[in-house]
């Protein structure tokens, strides 16, 4: 609260910023913007849903909440510094200058960014938000049911700082040493998915098994209509994520949408196909996982590849995470929703496809054609080097933060707090009358 309270002082002071620079902007790509930033907000509420059906009726609301608290915490991150350390200017190609844009300055009177010079420089400030929100939101699902809320709370906040941060400033500013080397990455796999993905790992690792999956009690999911809600509202949500990250309204936001929409089915019909080979039953819950596992595999590609290719993409990617979950299943690690079976595999497989299907005619923009498009293996090996770097990056990071935010709050409930359920012993609320 005090925190709170000295940054509310502080930003009572900022300067009114000058006249809004608007030489060259198109309404109809503002308009588009706009939408897609909303719809990419949306897709934390609808993550929220798709966590919280998946837990046990003891830790709905804790779950959901760790979603929802993002959206306030990492807003204001954003606008204080984050946005900065992403999009500032660049300190040796690893994060941008954190005083660039300290509480937006500069940011509503400055000129367009560079890679989106048709929309408000303050509209592309917002619509990158959305994505800075959600990431550690992802990573959620991986610790539910046993973590302290205060400790997720500190541990998202240096998250995006550490890792989230210098990831999109690597990635997508022009001067980042991966985008400066060529690697791809349309509109988030690496930055969200894999940094998330790893995220997860890290702990899961660290806080080691709930007590239930000790015991092999694991209660059932409190509600798969939640779970269904929750891939609609992720779904649709995701329009916004990859069509917007075109950054205007012309035929790349077109491509994307389409090789979005196509992956996510692809990919849900392949995870219960492939569920059924393998005896089991089709299941809205292995649907629902599999379109979303296509969504993230497909988000690194959506600008750079066909439509026919987004129909591979969408289909290994699912099988290639569902082998993950069942091996993660049947292992002692306990991600409590598969958060690195679906995202970070899922997120990887995105990465390695781009390297395979990336096309000139699909976006101007792509300098080296994929190795399926040319035979010339440059981008994909490139991309493989980044899978590594950013892999060994995301973990290696996340486990160090953990750790230290263990040594500032306790990362996890105790044993009776895990008992009663979070959403009691965290929050003093229930789904459920008690």
């Amino acid at each position: 609260m005090l925190i709170l309270l000295v940054i509310a002082l502080f930003a009572a002071f900022v300067p009114t910023p000058g006249p809004a620079v608007t030489e060259g902007l198109d309404t109809g790509d503002i308009a588009w913007m706009l939408v897609s930033a909303g719809l990419v907000l949306l897709m934390t509420p609808g993550l929220a849903y798709f966590y919280g059906g998946m837990v046990n009726h003891k830790n709905v609301i804790s779950t959901m909440l760790q979603s929802f608290i993002a959206m306030g915490v990492i807003t204001l991150i954003w606008v204080i510094f984050g946005f900065s350390l992403a999009f500032g200017s660049s300190i040796g190609g690893i994060v941008g200058n954190p005083l660039d844009y300290a509480f937006f300055k500069g940011v509503f009177d400055g000129k367009p960014w560079s890679l989106a010079p048709t929309i408000p420089f303050a509209l592309f400030a917002f619509f990158q938000m959305k994505f800075a929100v959600i990431t550690p939101a992802l990573i959620s699902g991986a610790l539910a049911e046993r973590i302290n809320f205060r400790a997720f709370v500190l541990f998202m906040v240096l998250f995006c700082v550490v890792v989230y941060a210098p990831l999109a400033h690597w990635t997508w500013h022009p001067d980042g040493w991966l985008f400066k080397y060529g690697v791809l990455d349309f509109a988030g796999g690496t930055v969200v998915h894999m940094s998330a993905g790893w995220a997860a790992l890290a702990g899961a690792i660290y806080l080691k098994r709930r007590k239930s999956h000790v015991e092999a009690n694991i209660l059932p999911p409190a509600n798969i209509p939640y779970v269904l809600l929750g891939t609609g509202l992720l779904w649709f949500g995701w329009f916004g994520f990859n069509a917007g990250s075109a950054v205007g309204a012309g035929a790349l936001a077109v491509s994307a949408f389409a090789t979005t929409h196509v992956a996510a089915a692809s990919a849900g019909l392949s995870w219960v196909l492939f569920d059924v080979t393998r005896g089991r039953k089709v299941s809205a819950l292995g649907f629902s996982i599999g379109a979303v596992v296509g969504l993230v595999a497909i988000t690194p590609a959506s600008g750079f590849v066909t439509v026919p290719a987004a129909i591979f993409i969408g289909t290994v990617s699912a099988i290639v995470s569902n082998i993950a979950a069942h091996w993660r299943a049947n292992s002692k690690l306990d991600d409590t929703l598969d958060v690195f079976p679906c995202h970070g595999t899922g997120g990887m497989m995105g990465m390695l496809m781009t390297g395979l299907f990336a096309s000139k005619a699909i976006n101007g923009a792509v300098a080296e054609e994929g190795l399926f498009i040319s035979g010339d293996a440059s981008l994909f090996i490139k991309h493989i080097v980044a899978l590594v770097v950013v892999s060994a990056f995301a973990f290696l990071a996340s486990y160090a933060l953990l750790f230290i935010t263990d040594k500032i709050v306790p990362l996890r409930v105790t044993e009776e707090e895990e008992r009663v359920g979070l959403d009691i012993s965290q929050h003093d609320e229930s789904l459920i009358e008690v």
